[in-house]
């Protein structure tokens, strides 16, 4: 597939952004990836010609609206800036919660608000949404940030209501624990509050995953190519689950 498009896509500087850029950029589209440090955009570009970047926090509306004019428009917007955190709910502040939501949830809509504008006169286009198994489940301690992804994937579907007539879709990628830094630190955080070691911490997330793996970046990438591409166009307001048969 030859996929001759401007994609953007949001927290790509490490991680699975940086897997969504060099997907995207082998298939020939051109690359933009946001992210607030300039380091790891950097380094993603230099991954491929056809990757540029942009510094911009997705919680700012006008550092958004920035980002959007530094390139007029986009054929796909990936929001797939997030961060994550666990608490037990009567351990969660209010600074952590607003956090959460902020980037989340706040700075999806922010992302994907302005990518529709710009697109919607276009009769083409995609916006893809990063969400989580954690936008469709509960999980213990991580009260937040599963709110914050279950708005994220409400946010999608309502969307994919307003733009089923217009040639753009819709649609949230819901992946389980990824072979990624976020996950790492996730460990991290369940050895500092629980004394388990690593492999007891990586023992306890494998569980959720009926084939005992973690994803991997690329599967979700290769689920955001096809949402992109020929045959694609009646996929719309899926909140598509990458967790090996997890429910």
């Amino acid at each position: 597939m030859t996929l001759d498009r401007r994609v953007l896509i949001t927290g790509g500087g490490s991680g699975l952004g940086a897997d969504l850029a060099r997907g995207f950029a082998a298939e020939g589209a051109e690359v933009v990836v946001a992210g607030r440090r300039q380091g790891p955009l950097d380094a993603v570009a230099a991954t491929a010609p056809n990757i540029r970047t942009h510094v911009a926090d997705v919680t700012d509306e006008a550092d958004v609206v920035r980002l959007f004019d530094a390139f007029e428009t986009f054929d796909i917007v990936i929001a797939n800036a997030g961060v994550a955190a666990s608490s037990r709910l009567t351990r969660t502040s209010l600074d952590l919660w607003r956090e959460m939501l902020d980037v989340n949830l706040t700075g999806v809509f922010l992302t994907l608000r302005e990518g529709l504008q710009r697109m919607r006169d276009r009769g083409w286009g995609r916006l893809i949404t990063i969400a989580s198994m954690a936008g469709l489940k509960g999980y213990p301690y991580i009260g937040a940030y599963a709110a914050s992804k279950h708005g994220a994937v409400g946010l999608t579907r309502a969307l994919a209501q307003e733009v089923a007539s217009s040639g753009i879709t819709a649609n949230a990628l819901c992946p389980g624990y990824l072979a990624t830094e976020m996950t790492e630190r996730t460990i991290t955080g369940i050895v500092e509050s629980t004394g388990r070691n690593e492999a007891d911490a990586m023992e306890a997330l494998l569980q959720f995953n009926p084939q005992h793996r973690l994803i991997e970046p690329s599967e979700v990438t290769a689920a955001a190519l096809w949402l992109c591409g020929p045959g694609s166009e009646s996929i719309n307001g899926q909140a598509i689950a990458i967790a090996g048969g997890e429910l």
